[in-house]
């Protein structure tokens, strides 16, 4: 092992199963904090789900983009704490500074206190930040992921300046598909000539944004699986340039991500509750039904968050085959994700910890969990401690560098 090579403090699966059970707890700890209902903050949904979503995006762009630069030198765990603290900074300026008092000028929807001087929710500008940050969490990293940086690299650029070319040419196509597969949707709300209305309606079955949610989520999860249990398999078979090569995987993503949604719409009956059904298409009609069915495709997808991520950076992509990047390797880690997916949505809807866990009281009746869950919420908390562990604290304590 090369010297000053990161290793499990204490082996496998040990160190693992303890990243395991400290995120958890550290995750369940802060919901308790910010968003439980019986918690002191009480932020759920909003705008808790609007802050840590962000969180993630600007965290992304420090670590992914900009290398972790200025703060790259530092040692543990001071440069994790600079970091968050930065993080934290960075996020109020984005939705407070950029959104709603830049963006918001000229897009109301964006504006939290615009929405609110012509007497519409605030929540709606809140709505309008989560969908951004939806479409970003697949736009932003797709460039490192699936098109190995370009076009910024190859290049002589240095930092800051790669990082910040990378996100300004990310926002750009970022914005193109906020602009078609989110503005809709505001148009549809205000009912303006300005603004389009949804054109997915008799695609989908509902004009609602939850359409967008239920297919973008697994190109999200596709994306990210790739470059973690994947191990950027099956992509890396493409001995193609780029930007063909990313422009390839970028498609097949796609279909793939509304094959799978497809078939989460199709088989979550199985084991829904018909009330549920019911009572949705009592209280809206069938398009409410269509609306849900699709959402629940997005929160489906949520769980097999935690499963790839910590089985990849924490469990070490552990595997009983010798080469990890064999493709009895990629079928063994992918039946696992799916299988641990399972596991964890039972946990959460019918061990009903929702609930009793994160305080969700719309979750007493079995009926009424799968429509008021808000799972995703959730998914996306649970990853935070992970990703800020490998991101900004560079694993410690859990991993230690190889002195020999």
């Amino acid at each position: 092992m090369a010297a000053g090579e990161l290793k499990p403090r204490w082996g496998q699966p040990l160190t693992g199963i303890i990243s395991f059970i400290v995120f958890f707890l550290v995750a369940w700890l802060t919901w308790y904090i910010f968003s439980d209902p019986r918690g002191p903050i009480k932020w759920f949904p909003y705008p808790f789900v609007m802050y840590l979503a962000m969180m993630i995006l600007a965290g992304l762009w420090q670590h992914m983009f900009l290398g972790d630069w200025p703060f790259q030198n530092m040692s543990q765990p001071a440069r994790g704490i600079v970091q968050t603290i930065v993080n934290i900074v960075l996020v109020w300026f984005v939705i407070d500074i950029l959104f709603y008092r830049v963006l918001g000028l000229g897009f109301n929807f964006l504006n939290y206190y615009g929405m609110e001087a012509v007497g519409k929710p605030g929540k709606l500008a809140q709505v309008a930040v989560v969908c951004f940050v939806l479409i970003g969490f697949y736009t932003y990293p797709v460039f490192t992921i699936f098109f190995g940086k370009w076009p910024i690299r190859p290049s002589d650029l240095k930092q800051p300046a790669a990082g910040f070319a990378e996100i300004g040419w990310a926002t750009a196509v970022t914005l193109i598909f906020y602009t078609v597969l989110i503005v809709p949707f505001f148009g549809l709300i205000f009912k303006t000539p300005a603004l389009a209305t949804p054109w997915w309606k008799d695609i989908g079955g509902t004009p609602h944004v939850h359409w967008v949610f239920g297919w973008w989520e697994w190109a999200i999860i596709i994306l990210f699986i790739t470059a973690n249990v994947w191990r950027m398999k099956p992509w890396s078979a493409m001995n193609i340039s780029q930007p063909a090569k990313g422009i390839i995987s970028m498609a097949l993503s796609f279909v793939g991500a509304y094959i799978l949604a497809l078939i989460c719409i199709k088989i979550a009956p199985a084991w829904i509750p018909h009330e549920t059904f019911h009572h949705l298409e009592e209280a809206k009609g069938i398009a409410e039904v269509k609306r849900f069915l699709w959402l629940h495709s997005a929160e489906i997808a949520g769980f097999t968050l935690i499963p790839f991520l910590i089985w990849h950076h924490y469990f070490d992509d552990m595997c009983p085959m010798s080469d990890k990047d064999s493709w009895g390797a990629f079928f063994f880690r992918t039946i696992g994700v799916l299988v641990f997916t399972a596991i964890n949505y039972w946990f959460f809807y019918y061990a009903n910890f929702g609930h009793w866990g994160l305080g969700n009281h719309h979750m007493a009746e079995l009926s009424h969990r799968f429509p008021h869950g808000e799972s995703l919420i959730w998914n996306f908390w649970w990853i935070i401690p992970l990703l800020w562990n490998e991101w900004f604290f560079h694993k410690w304590p859990f991993y230690v560098h190889d002195e020999h």
